[in-house]
């Protein structure tokens, strides 16, 4: 098997990872929709390529070539193990933890290989950064993403191994964002900072003093979908996971809702210069917050500790409670379930 482009895909028979695309040979993607086969589904793109590789019998895995129309660290996974199956199986369960760290930002520090995975994403990134350009960040370039990734894949495929394999690869690369992480996830740790769970309608409070890290602040949310983050200097931000993006396999999760609602509530009480916008519930990570000038893909993408988050006139707890009320108000009547639909996600909203 080899890699190709994704406009080669129609070529010879081809596997799409993380992605969706006509004339597939087999789809292996969590995408909302996606013709992933049942069996095969996962919480990750990558969780599926190895469950394929443990049922080898799949029609479309003798497939000679591999693809995806992007590049990240669940797709690239998933396409390097395609590439490595022994490897891969031998090294399933961290595998496993990078895909789920790339993608949700989750990671349990409990785990034995929590810090090897951060390790191989921190240096997935910091490569792909220095020498390509940052994610979304193609039609800047002028570029079609499903085009330029391509040379992504063509560099990173031959050499993840030797970081698989050996964590102290190239720590110049991965240090400086693994310390980064480390330092947030202290802080997650500290008196300084609490949780509150509301497991009715999947959202997690975090009071932190300042803005952290996807990798950090996303850690301790697993099994839930909506985070609101209040920082010191009634500094708020609002943000539905990744997790309902996808078609979820390991536990079913309520519709996103559209926005304009919450925000309305909230520019009724606000004093502050800066008025509350949201995002479309079709983005990959819609966030509410105060906005000042507008935050293009790329800056929503990055971590809340490289944006500007501005102060609101309205005190911490009643955010809280404004969010939570909205939440428990519309969820009222809607039960929770597994292959939502984009149609049936629009139809909750209304």
């Amino acid at each position: 098997m080899r890699f190709v482009s994704f406009r080669q895909l129609r070529q010879q028979p081809t596997i799409v990872v993380d992605s969706v695309g006509l004339c597939a040979a087999l789809t292996l993607a969590h995408w909302r929709g996606a013709a992933t086969p049942a069996p095969l589904r996962d919480d990750t793109s990558a969780g599926s390529v190895l469950r394929a590789l443990h049922a080898p019998e799949t029609p479309g895995m003798e497939a000679t070539a591999v693809t995806a129309n992007h590049f990240d660290v669940d797709g690239f996974v998933g396409v390097w193990s395609l590439l490595n199956p022994e490897l891969a199986l031998r090294h399933e369960h961290l595998l496993r933890l990078t895909a789920t760290l790339g993608d949700f930002r989750e990671l349990n520090w409990q785990d034995p290989l929590a810090d090897h995975a951060l390790r191989l994403v921190c240096w997935l990134n910091a490569r792909e950064k220095e020498l390509f350009y940052v994610p979304f960040g193609a039609p800047a370039l002028r570029r079609r993403e499903d085009e330029a990734s391509a040379e992504k894949f063509e560099w990173f495929l031959p050499r993840f191994q030797q970081v698989l394999e050996n964590p102290e690869t190239d720590r110049a690369a991965w240090e400086p964002e693994y310390e980064r992480v480390q330092q947030a996830a202290a802080v997650l740790r500290e008196d300084s900072t609490t949780l509150t769970r509301y497991p009715e309608i999947g959202l997690v409070v975090v009071r932190t003093p300042e803005p952290l890290p996807y990798y950090a602040l996303f850690g301790p949310t697993a099994g839930y979908d909506i985070v609101l983050s209040l920082y010191d200097g009634q500094r708020y931000e609002f943000e539905y996971k990744y997790t309902t993006w996808i078609d979820l396999e390991s536990r079913p999760t309520l519709p996103r809702l559209p926005l304009d609602g919450l925000a309305t509530q909230l520019n009724a009480r606000e004093q502050a210069a800066h008025r509350w916008t949201f995002d479309g519930i079709t983005d990959t990570g819609p966030l509410l917050r105060l906005a000042g000038k507008s935050l293009n893909k790329v800056q929503r993408y990055a971590d809340p500790d490289q944006r500007p988050i501005h102060a609101s006139s309205i005190a911490p707890e009643d955010v809280e409670q404004l969010v939570v009320a909205f939440f428990q108000g519309k969820y009222a009547a809607i039960q929770p379930k597994r292959y939502w639909t984009w149609p049936e996600i629009k139809a909750a909203g209304q």
